[in-house]
């Protein structure tokens, strides 16, 4: 899963997780990206909210079957007034592909040095993707297409995390097993 600066990927089994890592890359780089690409190609500056609204409405992680547009309100570099423009699903597709590609080699990695034993679990139950990235459209068929596993969307993505942290808030035996690591200490 990722929440909006950091990705994760975990292998867990009953004794809870057996490998896990990050990278600090994740729906905050999608905004920035689209950003970025505006600022440089369009001449046009938008907020963080509007890259985030184009992300969430017509962001995908490859061209679509069906391209989408979107009007994109923000203030043109050139003459500094407002100005509104244009954006297709397959341009925002392209702007995100570095960072949906990032996260999943992050996927792959933790794949290869899972343990061997776990093998045949995670080919059986695949992959569950949670948080906001996970509501990206075409992104577990992308992630499934690079790793040849099963990938599916938690139940409900954008509160995999809180329900998570509620149910170890309700079994102290289990809160008790929790390490912080350095880095959030």
């Amino acid at each position: 899963g990722y929440g909006g600066g950091t990705s994760e990927a975990a292998i867990t089994s009953l004794d809870g997780v057996v490998i896990s890592k990050h990278v600090r890359i994740a729906g905050d780089e999608m905004d920035q990206a689209i950003i970025l690409y505006l600022k440089e190609n369009h001449n046009l500056f938008v907020g963080e909210q509007m890259a985030e609204r184009i992300k969430i409405n017509i962001g995908c992680t490859h061209p679509p079957s069906r391209n989408e547009k979107m009007k994109m309100r923000g203030r043109d570099l050139s003459t500094g007034f407002p100005n509104e423009i244009e954006i297709d699903s397959e341009e925002l597709s392209n702007i995100l592909s570095p960072v949906v590609s990032t996260i999943c080699e992050m996927i792959e990695s933790t794949l290869e040095e899972s343990p061997p034993e776990l093998a045949g679990d995670i080919m059986e139950r695949g992959i569950y993707l949670t948080g906001g990235g996970a509501c990206l459209k075409g992104f577990d068929k992308y992630v499934s297409k690079r790793v040849h596993l099963p990938v599916k969307l938690a139940p409900e993505p954008l509160l995999s995390v809180v329900m998570g942290v509620g149910k170890l808030l309700e079994n102290r035996e289990l809160l008790a097993t929790v390490e912080t690591s350095p880095e959030s200490e």
